[in-house]
Parts: structure tokens; C-alpha cells; sequence
């Protein structure tokens, strides 16, 4: 049984398709946030899920905070973690220590528009397609190789609020499929290309 640990920052819509998927041969250890107020955790808490909260706002540095969380991961002894809109840039010692072994997925077409305001860019930048990326995290802020991506179509009339909620459709089919693969041993890092085996 694959464990995975999943880190939020809100109400961790893409945390609760994972958690409902019910991915065969895996095991939702826990979930960690950095907002003590995240409402994903009270959902995750009703469904026998352990959560913790550790406030950011409390540690001196980004390096001291970044020890903490890892302690706290590596308590569930995970084999995978899973970013689910968690919105905190992570250190490179971070990234390093799970390298391989941690998931993030970001609402843009990667490499296209790394960062925030996501959707906004890609209407004023005129792109026909938006969407959304599944990749592992590296030290990079929204690099790493690409495990999957899906697109939806950017219609005149969209607002940043209209195309975000045709992308999070996407996110919600694709984010648990990828992590059900990688449970199943089936995704194939070679550089910045990930294989899924079939």
C-alpha cells in the first residue's frame, strides 16, 4: 500500500478527487496545510483522514519552515506527496528531498504561464487553448517534468472566473489518474519526459 500525504492551502478541491477516486493500492496518510483555516482539512478530518496544520506565519524563515513541514511529512513516511493547491514556494533542499516523488498540478499549459493569475494572462495573451499541467516538482517554480495535461478552449466571451472552472474540471479528471499511475509503478521520468507505461 502506496501512502501518500497531500499539502492544501484552501478548501483542496483537487485533495477531495484524489480522496474520492479511491485509488487502488493507496492510502491517503494524511493532509498538511499551511493555513490553519483551510477548509480542506475539516473535510479531510470527517472522513478519518489525519490533518495538521503548520501556520507559515509562525517560523522565521522559508528554510525553517520548509524543516518543519518535511518532519512532519516524513512522520507518514510517504511515497508520494501531493501538491493540491498549495500555495507556498517550496526550497530547494525541499524539492530535493522528495525529488521523484512529488506531484504538483498548475492551471496553464506548462511552460506556458508559470505562477499566478493563470487564466487572466491566457485570455489577454489571446490563446485559443488553456488548461491545465501535472508535473514533478523540482526547485524550478512550476517546472519539472510533465506527466500529463489537458486543454479546454478559450471562448470569447471567457473571464479568468468562466475558464478556471472548465480547467478545474480537467484537473479533477486528470490529477488522480496521474497519481493512480504513479501508485501503480507506471510513470517513466527520462529528463523532462514522463512515460506512462501502459
Amino acid at each position: 500500500m502506496k501512502q501518500i500525504v497531500i499539502l492544501i492551502s484552501g478548501r483542496g478541491s483537487n485533495m477531495q478527487a484524489i480522496v474520492e477516486a479511491r485509488i487502488a493500492g493507496a492510502q491517503i496518510a494524511a493532509v498538511i496545510s499551511n493555513r490553519p483555516d483551510a477548509a480542506g482539512l475539516a473535510w479531510a478530518k470527517a472522513r478519518g483522514i489525519a490533518t495538521l496544520a503548520l501556520d507559515h506565519k509562525q517560523y522565521a524563515s522559508r528554510e525553517d519552515f520548509d524543516a518543519a513541514m518535511q518532519a512532519a511529512i516524513d512522520a507518514f513516511q510517504p511515497d508520494l506527496v501531493v501538491l493540491a493547491g498549495f500555495m507556498r514556494i517550496l526550497t530547494p533542499a525541499f524539492t530535493r528531498h522528495y525529488a521523484g516523488r512529488m506531484l504538483n498540478i498548475h492551471p496553464s499549459l506548462l511552460p506556458a504561464f508559470p505562477g499566478l493569475h493563470t487564466h487572466q494572462r491566457a485570455i489577454e495573451a489571446g490563446c485559443k487553448l488553456a488548461g491545465c499541467t501535472v508535473h514533478f516538482v523540482t526547485a524550478e517554480l512550476d517546472h519539472g517534468p510533465i506527466a500529463a495535461q489537458a486543454a479546454v478552449p478559450v471562448l470569447d466571451n471567457d473571464t479568468p472566473d468562466s475558464l478556471a472552472a472548465r480547467v478545474v474540471q480537467e484537473e479533477h479528471r486528470i490529477y488522480p489518474a496521474v497519481v493512480a499511475a504513479f501508485v501503480a509503478g507506471k510513470l517513466q521520468i527520462n529528463g523532462l519526459r514522463v512515460q506512462i507505461q501502459d
